[in-house]
């Protein structure tokens, strides 16, 4: 087996087409091609099912594409190492995000300390982030949510209560708190599976006995916003991530507090890479100037020894 083959063979599973990887391996379609099959006359195994432009995954495909994916995860990190050995002055940090907020306060920070480095961050709501992680396409993660995932490590970040939006028409408009028992026939605009913030109000609204009333289940923050604005129903939202609008009144939560709970995570085997030491020594920071409520301290850039300053 050829390591060209194996890669083409990974790239087309990641991408789900040839022509994605193709692109992705700056290589030509037919070279891609040739050397999937290639692998598989080999071997004499299907690793691919085809159908026109589809192609998915075989059972034998799943297997090898893990194992690649450990593979080619292993040989980035080797290539991390080797370019953190120069002082973490050049190379890439990968992001998983739930949303922007607490994300780029981090990476606003890791910039100013390692301007060298890059960074990439993807966003998806609290599975996606975390399959991320697990799956070797992200470094790190900032997360809405902590699971006892014995993969992954944790370090808590920030806790931020629910607070509950509904249209300035709404009965409940010129509230400024509302109780959960006055939720339990309201229509409700939920988040998708997967989202904490639908978890957290699930969680609190069950532990009252109320089955929460779907109304509409959309896949973003900005589509719940416009869908209570236009009166479809209401929302929970973070109090952190809430924006001022004149269409829109907020509510607390009286009674308890129904919060969201920020941890930066990244996979308990690579909590020692120097890259995503990096990462959480600055985080650590952020947490230090935000409760000390002191300007951003000078630091020193191990890369260059110059003074860097964090101005989140």
């Amino acid at each position: 087996m050829r390591l060209t083959q194996l890669r083409s063979f990974y790239a087309v599973g990641k991408h789900g087409s040839v022509t994605a990887a193709a692109r992705a391996l700056h290589v030509s379609q037919p070279t891609v091609t040739t050397q999937v099959r290639a692998l598989e006359e080999s071997y004499g195994v299907e690793l691919f099912h085809r159908s026109g432009r589809r192609i998915v995954l075989t059972a034998a495909g799943e297997t090898l594409f893990a194992i690649a994916q450990r593979m080619f995860s292993s040989e980035q990190e080797a290539i991390d190492f080797l370019k953190e050995s120069a002082g973490l002055g050049t190379g890439t940090i990968r992001v998983g995000a739930v949303g922007p907020l607490h994300a780029m306060e981090i990476v606003a920070a890791f910039h100013l300390r390692y301007p060298g480095l890059h960074v990439s961050i993807r966003l998806g709501n609290s599975e996606e982030t975390v399959r991320g992680l697990l799956s070797y396409e992200t470094d790190v993660a900032v997360l809405a949510q902590y699971g006892a995932d014995p993969r992954l490590h944790y370090v808590p970040y920030r806790q931020h209560p629910l607070v509950i939006i509904v249209p300035v028409t709404h009965r409940l408009a010129r509230r400024r708190r509302v109780d959960l028992e006055e939720l339990r026939n309201e229509q409700m605009i939920m988040r998708e599976p997967g989202s904490t913030t639908r978890k957290a109000l699930e969680d609190a609204l069950r532990r009252h006995g109320i089955e929460p009333n779907f109304a509409l289940e959309v896949g973003s923050r900005e589509a719940v916003r416009e869908a209570v604005i236009l009166g479809l129903g209401i929302a929970a939202v973070s109090e952190r991530e809430h924006v001022d609008d004149s269409r829109l009144r907020k509510l607390s939560i009286d009674g308890e507090q129904v919060l969201t709970h920020a941890h930066v995570a990244c996979l308990a085997e690579r909590k020692a890479a120097r890259l995503v030491q990096a990462f959480f020594k600055v985080v650590d920071q952020v947490l230090l100037d935000k409760d000390s409520g002191q300007p951003p301290a000078k630091r020193t850039c191990p890369a260059d020894g110059h003074a860097t300053e964090n101005s989140v």
